[in-house]
């Protein structure tokens, strides 16, 4: 019996879509995938191989975690020396080195580290330990954004003032705006994330094709979604039709999800944010509004952040740029392991050099 993503995964249909790209004869093309989510797919079903040598994919900045600077960690780190806090992430977090150690040798060490699948859940910790102040270290796209809004809109609303949130989450629009005018990457169209587009919708992204001159897809995350995106997008920029189009229609809409995105901005407005590799992009990040500003753990703690070089040697801000492979790197899959990761595209489950060693570039 098949079931409903068979469809997505017929050899056969990929394999006449293989057939039409590898007789793609014009200039050569560069097309970014900026969706961590796209990064893992492409690598683990090779599709790199199934493309012409003249159709080069790269991967951007797509990972949330991968794009968080050091400078965070390192305030996360020196945080959990608190013996009065409980800092709560996701898993991929714990791994990510700071300057001088990760959260998870600082769990190692007797700090309050915890692992949590939905900052509903550091919530639910905070009512149970009023005695200790949790911490849930917000990072993440628009994909995540929402529900770490609702934990703290949550947290208000049931009075739970032990709980707070240090941000660091980062937004897609003005990133892509940053990468379309790099005129060292020259990047022909886009291969748009089909998770943050459910979310925000498509206009901006129309906005980039008609305004910046960058076709665009929106693309699901199935073999044949990827590859059939990156089809639609090589005959629109060849036959000079610069749009955007939405080929995730199955769950991304034009408005995108209007609960969410107003759920986000009840708690969230844009900030000038950071981002490992490529440096300050205004706007590109949301910071707390004044009205929940007593959840906000930098303005309860007081942290500042101090600017941090990269790991010497390590080419993570250039992977996240597009503008090295991992393979680059001197320390890929010699110093810098998932094992022992010294920049962060090597911890996560989406990260770049991840995905290469993982799979092979």
């Amino acid at each position: 019996m098949r079931n409903y993503i068979d469809e997505f995964r017929d050899s056969e249909v990929i394999g006449k879509i293989v057939q039409s790209l590898q007789g793609y004869s014009g200039r050569r093309l560069k097309i970014m995938e900026v969706c961590g989510t796209h990064t893992m797919a492409i690598s683990r079903y090779g599709l790199r191989s199934l493309l012409p040598p003249q159709i080069e994919l790269i991967s951007g900045p797509g990972c949330p975690v991968c794009v968080t600077p050091t400078s965070y960690i390192d305030s996360a780190t020196e945080l959990a020396d608190n013996k009065n806090v409980v800092i709560t992430t996701f898993g991929d977090m714990m791994r990510i080195p700071g300057s001088n150690s990760t959260l998870i040798h600082k769990k190692a060490q007797g700090s309050n580290v915890q692992m949590v699948y939905s900052p509903l859940n550091a919530v639910e910790l905070a009512r149970e330990n009023p005695d200790k102040e949790v911490v849930f270290l917000s990072v993440g796209f628009e994909t995540t954004t929402p529900v770490i809004a609702l934990s703290v809109s949550k947290a208000k609303s049931e009075g739970i003032t032990n709980y707070s949130v240090l941000t660091a989450n980062k937004t897609m629009p003005e990133a892509i705006k940053t990468l379309s005018g790099d005129s060292e990457l020259l990047i022909d169209g886009f291969l748009y994330p089909g998770h943050v587009s459910a979310i925000i919708g498509t206009d901006f992204f129309s906005y980039v094709a008609y305004n910046m001159e960058k076709a665009g897809v929106v693309a699901g995350f199935e073999p044949l979604d990827i590859l059939y995106s990156i089809k639609v997008l090589v005959d629109n920029i060849t036959n000079g039709n610069i749009v955007l189009e939405n080929m995730y229609s199955r769950i991304v809409s034009k408005e995108g999800n209007i609960k969410a995105q107003q759920k986000m901005y009840e708690v969230f407005e844009p900030v000038d944010s950071v981002w490992r590799g490529i440096g300050m992009i205004p706007k590109s990040g949301l910071g707390i509004v004044k009205e929940y500003e007593i959840f906000d753990a930098a303005k309860k703690f007081d942290i500042k952040q101090k600017d941090t070089p990269e790991p010497k040697g390590c080419l993570c801000g250039e992977v996240l740029k597009g503008k090295k492979r991992p393979g680059d790197c001197k320390l890929f899959k010699k110093r810098c392991t998932p094992e022992n990761p010294v920049g962060s595209c090597m911890v996560s489950s989406e990260g770049t050099c991840a995905a290469y060693y993982k799979y092979g570039g």
